[in-house]
């Protein structure tokens, strides 16, 4: 029977690589710390708005799965209609190197066109191939 992957963390090299993924690792998680980041606190609709194509379920999930690691904190106000807040923590807080360097990486390399998305070289290292072919031509 095999083990969870997060149990397997401490046998590989990049351990702290691999643990630090595995916090994050959820189709939604970057982006939901990504406008946390960027617009503070949240309700749970206006993070739903957001992040159109995720389902209620999946995001609540995601949310549950990000406060356990103590990402994110979770606000209940005893109010009708219920209101819930969400904010990152200052662990949370510490992760805005690692998520604006992702948002740096995709503008440099990830194109949206027509609802596509295609990676892309930076426009130096795309020179340099085009270089390198033209010289083995």
């Amino acid at each position: 029977m095999s083990r969870p992957r997060a149990k397997l963390t401490n046998n590989f090299p990049g351990c702290p690589v691999e643990s630090t993924l595995s916090l994050l690792d959820g189709k939604w998680k970057g982006v939901i710390l990504y406008h946390l980041l960027n617009d503070g606190t949240l309700r749970f609709n206006e993070l739903r708005r957001r992040l159109s194509a995720v389902t209620q379920r999946m995001l609540t999930k995601q949310l549950r799965e990000l406060e356990e690691a103590g990402i994110v904190a979770r606000k209940v106000f005893a109010v009708v209609p219920p209101r819930v807040d969400y904010s990152l923590t200052p662990l949370g807080l510490s992760l805005e190197p690692v998520i604006l360097a992702l948002d740096t990486w995709g503008k440099g390399h990830v194109k949206c066109r027509n609802g596509v998305k295609t990676v892309a070289l930076p426009d130096e290292a795309a020179e340099a191939v085009d270089a390198v072919a033209r010289s083995a031509a």
